[in-house]
């Protein structure tokens, strides 16, 4: 006997009164779309980490890792699509991750830990990818301009000035067209990327590769959690329930054709883009594999041309990763600011959405500006937000959901995945936080270099 469709306790945040869900998350997308903004929300400049990441981890150890991790991540959200789809079946269709996890979970405190850990990686997020677009510019102003004055500073304040404008697109929806260019940018500055270290790694001024891992034990150990909090972020995504939100009802199905979209992309690039890298430069990777390509002193080892279409290509993507992971912030702002009432387009919401978008903007670049660590902060995002979101939390909200009756093995494959992960973080945020923390003895603020 089919159970009746239980009270949907998040009622409220579904009404035609909730400008978040109806201007930022309105449901129009198809399959494919969905795969788009997954696809710019995990496959990004994070590839040019990955072997930077190997160098802490080798080739075994690093391949296991990037294998295991795409499997494990592939699976967390299949998961999650399945109790968002058992969800909306029951009556209780959820656009956000928050509602999602109190509901599930029964417990109001849940709501707000995924607020906080939602917001800190998208802010995270945000920050990294001002940082990496102004060193793109940095890049291409220096191989113009040798001997010019510029510091890193202007070049962020002019993304920031890019990314206050184009955060005027109003909803998730809209960046469609907008992650497709993305889509096809990450494979193109990827195969560019790919091409120039093995340019690099064949040439006579290549750098000796040694593959070799740190001497010391408590050094190796902490490289290699750092590393793998690196590989999770590459992996990460923790706005799934935000995206598969942007789905036409019934969104059942739909999901999974868009991860099997995504992962095909993830294929392809991730794997490449770390074997050619680590393979070029060994432990001399650095955190942005463009540097290691155009050092500082000596000659480059890759074709000025080459290095600028990457960058280009590069940069022209990170405004759509950075719109993505913006979208939670502006959904949680037109959720308290907007009336549905007067339009998405009226002067009563035009104003707001332009005053509290360009502040939000401000603040991620003012604060890349005065923290550029791009390789460290994505470690510590990994660890604080990826991995709780990716990792731990789909494991539990599916065991909940469909309890261990149904499916005694997948219960404890989960219960193990979150068990594992929940060490891997919390080593992963420690080892991170200690390196973020090294290097900042190094820099000053508004510093014109990045580690």
């Amino acid at each position: 006997m089919a159970h009746p469709p239980q009270p949907d306790v998040f009622a409220e945040y579904r009404l035609d009164s909730d400008a978040g869900a109806v201007f930022v998350l309105e449901s129009k997308g198809k399959w494919w779309h969905a795969g788009f903004h997954l696809t710019t929300a995990i496959v990004g400049p994070t590839i040019l980490t990955l072997p930077y990441a190997f160098r802490g981890l080798g080739w075994i150890l690093g391949f296991s890792c990037l294998t295991g991790m795409g499997c494990v991540t592939f699976y967390s959200y299949y998961l999650m699509s399945l109790v968002l789809d058992h969800c909306e079946k029951d009556g209780r269709r959820h656009i956000r991750f928050r509602e999602l996890a109190a509901d599930v979970l029964g417990s109001g405190w849940m709501f707000y830990f995924v607020i906080f850990i939602q917001t800190a990686m998208n802010i995270g997020v945000g920050i990294g990818s001002i940082l990496l677009a102004g060193e793109c510019l940095q890049i291409i102003y220096s191989s113009l301009s040798p001997n010019g004055s510029l510091k890193l500073y202007v070049f962020i304040a002019m993304v920031t000035a890019v990314m206050i404008v184009l955060s005027q697109m109003p909803s998730f929806h809209s960046l469609r067209h907008l992650n497709f260019a993305s889509l096809i940018l990450s494979l193109a500055y990827t195969f560019l990327v790919v091409g120039a270290c093995i340019h690099a790694g064949l040439s006579k001024n290549s750098p000796p590769r040694d593959y070799s891992l740190e001497s010391k034990s408590s050094a190796r150990t902490f490289s290699a959690f750092t590393s793998i909090s690196i590989i999770a972020a590459s992996f990460g995504n923790g706005i799934l329930p935000e995206i598969q939100a942007t789905l036409a009802p019934p969104a059942t199905g739909k999901m999974f054709k868009g991860l099997v979209l995504c992962y095909s992309v993830i294929l392809v690039t991730f794997y490449t883009a770390s074997a050619s890298g680590y393979w070029a430069f060994g432990n001399k990777s650095n955190s942005n594999i463009l540097k290691s390509l155009m050092p500082d002193d000596g000659p480059a080892l890759a074709p000025p041309i080459v290095v600028a279409l990457a960058v280009l290509f590069i940069l022209l993507q990170l405004f759509a990763i950075g719109l993505v992971y913006s979208q939670v912030a502006y959904e949680i702002m037109e959720q308290q600011t907007a009336d549905v009432d007067q339009g998405m387009f009226s002067k009563r919401n035009l104003i707001p959405r332009l005053i509290l978008r360009t502040l939000y903007n401000i603040f991620c670049g003012f604060m890349v500006a005065m923290l550029p660590f791009f390789g460290d902060i994505n470690g510590v995002i990994g660890a604080i937000g990826f991995i709780p979101l990716d990792f731990v939390l789909p494991m539990l909200l599916y065991n909940m959901t469909y309890k261990r009756s149904k499916s005694p093995f997948t219960y404890r494959i989960n219960l193990f995945i979150m068990v594992v992960f929940t060490g891997v973080g919390i080593m992963g945020a420690f080892s991170s936080i200690r390196k973020l923390v090294i290097d900042a003895n190094h820099f000053k603020l508004f510093s014109s270099d990045v580690a």
